[in-house]
């Protein structure tokens, strides 16, 4: 009898035992749960901590209670201006109410197709009515607060917040970029060129500016040069004049020495001339007359 008694005993453990690990679940600081009841949510759980639910009845869905990324690909828009650019953005989200997020969409999965929907609609309605500069300045902060506006409002009814949106990147298609480099390219050719020739324009004018200076300070140097010049000759002529009229002898002394001086310089000088020649007086004597028979 002790014997089924025991095993009475163990029984009644273990079918308790497996009634408290089927009632009993716990939800962890990051998620939170929904009970079901043959597909019917009956609680809906955002606490952490152990729950119970009515065992073999009762089935639990976590969702997770972090916020979450996603990233959509990378889709072309056209702006207001009609520029295309090609639009690189993500988003972040957190499941704000599990019952209605159950009941629009079920599953994660499922909730980021919406959001791909929501969100690249956003894009182009807000990003469609602005200009490549306004995406491109400043103003890029209000639009992409306006994209999270709308997005989050839209994803509301699926009980999804969002909490932020942003746009990496913002860029012209490869072929546009391409062109636009091209023509950027181009413009910065010739406004080169138009520099370079309006820098050859303004040098020509210094440089005949200069020359027409330099030919007019040498033509003016030479002009005092000859002045000067003149007077110089014309003051040493009085002074030629001057001494011959105030002693004759002197001043053809004096002439004779300069002659002497330039015929006969120190490099040797060979001359032919005659000995009595007038060239030679004052070699003859002092006086520098001609020699009488006496003499």
């Amino acid at each position: 009898m002790n014997r089924s008694v025991l095993i009475i005993a163990g029984i009644l453990i273990v079918v308790a035992g497996l009634l408290v690990n089927s009632a009993a679940f716990i939800v962890r600081q990051t998620e939170q749960a929904i009970v079901l009841r043959f597909g019917d949510p009956k609680q809906v759980i955002q606490e952490p901590g152990l729950h119970f639910k009515v065992p073999f009845v009762d089935d639990v869905t976590y969702f997770d209670s972090r916020i979450l990324d996603y990233a959509p690909p990378q889709e072309e828009i056209i702006a207001a201006d009609q520029k295309r650019l090609v639009v690189d953005s993500f988003a972040r989200y957190r499941i704000a109410d599990p019952l209605e997020f159950y009941k629009t969409v079920t599953s994660e999965l499922a909730a980021r197709a919406r959001l791909a929907g929501i969100l690249s609609a956003s894009l182009r309605r807000v990003v469609g009515n602005e200009t490549l500069a306004s995406v491109l300045s400043e103003e890029r902060v209000g639009i992409i607060e306006r994209i999270r506006l709308d997005t989050n409002e839209a994803a509301a009814k699926f009980g999804i917040d969002v909490v932020d949106v942003r746009i990496r990147r913002a860029d012209l298609p490869q072929a546009n970029a391409e062109a636009i480099y091209q023509r950027m390219k181009t413009e910065r050719d010739r406004e080169a060129k138009e520099f370079r020739a309006q820098g050859a324009e303004i040098a020509q004018r210094i440089r005949a500016r200069a020359e027409r200076e330099r030919t007019v300070l040498i033509a003016e140097s030479q002009r005092q040069s000859q002045v000067l010049r003149g007077e110089g000759d014309a003051e040493a002529i009085r002074i030629y004049a001057d001494a011959f009229g105030r002693d004759a002898e002197f001043f053809s002394f004096y002439r004779s020495m300069e002659a002497y001086r330039k015929a006969l310089k120190p490099e040797g000088t060979t001359m032919v001339l005659s000995p009595d020649s007038d060239f030679f007086s004052y070699f003859r004597n002092q006086s520098g007359l001609p020699l009488t028979p006496a003499e």
